[in-house]
């Protein structure tokens, strides 16, 4: 099999492992808090990425990190797993489905408004067209088709889904930086985030374990969303020839969750979310689209 076609396979297998996630959110919040179910998955996502370092032969690099490289991961920890997943879970256990996946799905927008002011970047008129496109959709989603009325279904639910794209463009943006072996230096963020996790859950909520349902979707968005697709979407980036080859790929996941939501959740799909979410799809590809220059 020739390479680019075996990073097609690894990029259409973690796209449609990321579209699950957001029925799986949905599923389990029926079981139990947004605290505890970021607990059980963190734990989840922690051993499936242990497990892949001990396979990898790297279980040693994690072993080897100084003092310097788990204060590094100590600060990353706070922000992903233990920041953002709060933040997300909440807003699943606010807004439907439906909404709080395409919201969160903007963090590609919301990357390059903070690509300003912390990397010097400048916005062209094509991506300030973008920004516009997107955050109509955003809009759309939000106020249920009714951008005139400006009600938003659930306010709080909406800015946590939108602040969920800021704390994740700045994992993103300062992790570029992180120059240790990608997934040992995961894994170390996710040791040093369920600790967090494990007193917030301690302290406001309570650590006990819940029906099997609860559990098993736990397991499923631990090892999925968090552990196993990043190393499935890593490889497959590493034998694309381009970026943009299997980058595009991601563009499928969004619908394909709105039919596993509808079918799964049970959650009937209102006209504004697919219109809303067709903007915020065109937004980012009109980004993505690179100048002559």
């Amino acid at each position: 099999m020739k390479r680019q076609t075996q990073a097609y396979c690894y990029g259409l297998a973690t796209v449609l492992l990321w579209s699950t996630v957001a029925s799986a959110f949905k599923l389990s919040l029926r079981h139990m808090d947004h605290l505890q179910l970021l607990l059980y998955s963190s734990l989840a996502s922690l051993i499936t990425l242990t497990l892949i370092l001990a396979a990898q032969g790297k279980l040693s690099l994690l072993l080897s990190m100084n003092r310097r490289q788990w204060l590094v991961s100590a600060a990353f920890g706070l922000v992903n797993p233990f920041l953002y997943y709060i933040v997300l879970f909440k807003a699943y256990d606010l807004l439907p489905a439906q909404e709080a996946q395409p919201l969160n799905y903007t963090w590609a927008v919301t990357l390059a408004l903070l690509s300003i002011p912390l990397l010097g970047q400048r916005l062209s008129a094509k991506d300030l067209l973008a920004l516009l496109i997107s955050y109509t959709g955003v809009v759309l989603i939000s106020t249920h088709g009714d951008p005139l009325g400006f009600k938003f279904s659930n306010p709080l639910g909406v800015a946590l889904a939108l602040g969920s794209t800021v704390i994740w463009a700045l994992y993103w943006i300062y992790s570029t930086r992180d120059t240790r072996d990608p997934v040992a230096g995961l894994t170390a963020n996710f040791a040093c985030g369920t600790v967090y996790v494990l007193i917030a859950t301690a302290l406001a909520s309570d650590v006990v374990l819940a029906d099997w349902q609860g559990l098993a979707g736990a397991a499923y968005v631990g090892v999925f969303e968090m552990g196993l697709t990043f190393v499935l979407w890593l490889k497959a980036l590493k034998l694309s020839e381009t970026t943009a080859k299997v980058g595009n790929l991601i563009f499928i996941s969004p619908f394909v969750s709105l039919v596993l939501i509808h079918f799964l959740v049970g959650e009937q799909i209102l006209p504004s979310t697919i219109y809303g979410l067709v903007f915020i799809i065109a937004g980012i590809a009109l980004q993505q689209i690179k100048g002559k220059a």
